[in-house]
Parts: structure tokens; C-alpha cells; sequence
């Protein structure tokens, strides 16, 4: 079995509660979208799943720092065998777009499965795939054990992708799950 932890990103109230945009939250557009994913990966039979957020309401750590290390500390603690984190960007600049990934670095395990999963949303979506790019000043992708990925699925401040990630959490959930598919060649 794999063991994927699905870290829906940020708080539903602060401390640590995420981007706003468009009429929506970027902790309940992610949330849902994990739950769904979650369900797709365990009915799968190859993978195992913990979810960082499994009720709507729960709340990790009681600063932002303590939220990220309550993440962290779920998924190695569990033993997870990769970890990825399900955001939404948010930009001044409403026009945008795109999905893109971010990786502790280029050559670690997790680029491949970042590239195949930015590469699915972009597919599914019809969202501009902006990459991959190597973030080693993030907490969840500096202090995981296993190999991680936070994945930026959508610009939340972007009209027409924010109504999308709100109101097709499915399509989004099928597109990360298509991705880890294809990265773990299971297709």
C-alpha cells in the first residue's frame, strides 16, 4: 500500500486560514477537494490515505506556525510515504492563472509527481500549466520526512477559476488523482 497524507492547506478560521477571493475560501474549496481525492485514492485499493482536515471544522495548531507543524508532525508520525498539499493562489493581479507546483527541490522524489500532477490539472482544467518550480523555504516541504509537493491548483482571485475550483471540487480531485496515477504508473 502507499501512503499518501492529503494535506488540505490552511485553517478553517485563523490562525492559518487561507486566501479569500472571488466570494470563497481557499480552506474550503482545498477541504473539499481532499475529501473527494481522499475517496478516489482509497477506493482505488493501492493507496492508503490521512487527511490533514478530515471534518470541515477542524482546526490545527493555535498559531500559523503550530498549524504547519501539526501537518507535518500527522504525516510523519503516520509514516506517510508522500505528501502533498492542496492550496489555491491568489494574486493582485486578477487576471492570474494557471496551476502550478512547488518541490523542496529539483531533484527530489517529488518533482516527478508534482510535474504529473500540475500536468493533469492543466489538462482537466484547461488551466495554464505554470510548472514546477523548487520552494525550500516552505515548512511542509522542508520538515516532511517523505517526499512532498504543495500543489497550487488555481488562482482563487481569478473569476473564472475560483468558480471552478468552488463549484467542481470533483473535477479537481480527478485531476490530482489522475496525476498520482499516471506518476505511480497505474493507468
Amino acid at each position: 500500500m502507499i501512503r499518501i497524507f492529503i494535506d488540505q492547506g490552511h485553517n478553517p478560521e485563523n490562525p492559518n486560514a487561507g486566501a479569500e477571493g472571488n466570494g470563497y475560501r481557499e480552506q474550503d474549496i482545498v477541504y473539499e477537494i481532499g475529501i473527494i481525492l481522499g475517496e478516489l485514492l482509497t477506493n482505488n485499493g493501492n493507496f492508503e490515505v490521512k487527511l490533514s482536515r478530515p471534518t470541515a471544522d477542524t482546526q490545527l495548531g493555535t498559531s500559523n506556525a503550530t498549524s504547519l507543524s501539526a501537518r507535518v508532525d500527522a504525516a510523519n508520525s503516520w509514516g506517510a510515504d508522500w505528501y502533498i498539499s492542496l492550496h489555491t493562489n491568489a494574486s493582485e493581479i486578477e487576471s492570474a492563472t494557471g496551476t502550478e507546483g512547488f518541490v523542496y527541490s529539483l531533484s527530489s522524489a517529488a518533482y516527478p509527481l508534482a510535474t504529473a500532477i500540475t500536468a493533469s490539472v492543466s489538462e482537466y482544467t484547461g488551466e495554464p500549466n505554470r510548472g514546477v518550480t523548487a520552494r525550500p523555504s516552505l515548512y511542509v516541504l522542508r520538515r516532511t520526512s517523505m517526499p512532498a509537493t504543495l500543489i497550487e491548483l488555481g488562482f482563487i482571485t481569478n473569476y473564472s477559476e475560483a468558480n471552478l475550483m468552488a463549484n467542481s471540487p470533483g473535477l479537481y480531485a480527478r485531476a490530482v488523482y489522475r496525476g498520482i496515477l499516471e506518476f505511480f504508473n497505474l493507468l
